[in-house]
């Protein structure tokens, strides 16, 4: 059996994106006092990175599952679920 690659296995999913809308909000101010930054490692599609210092969130290919805002010890994320009708849709399980 072939293992899949983070890419291979999000490429199964469908995503409906409200362009404009994001679900996902981060709290700039809040994210500079961070050390740990589990953000970065913590979300399982891999949407957290760090550029120029400041923390990034692709919020359009969310998995929906709430990790970031539950392992996020600032409270510095707002997550809420997209709009009705936008977002992933899983095509595989």
């Amino acid at each position: 059996m072939k293992l899949l690659s983070l890419t291979d296995k999000l490429s199964l999913n469908k995503f409906l994106v409200n362009e404009g809308e994001p679900h996902i909000i981060i709290d700039k101010k809040a994210c500079q006092t961070c050390t740990g930054k589990s953000c970065l490692t913590g979300c399982p599609a891999g949407l957290y990175s760090e550029q120029n210092g400041e923390i990034i969130v692709e919020w359009a290919g969310c998995l929906e599952c709430g990790t970031c805002r539950i392992i996020c010890n600032k409270k510095a994320i707002e997550w809420k679920y997209p709009q009705g009708g936008f977002g992933i849709i899983y095509r595989q399980g």
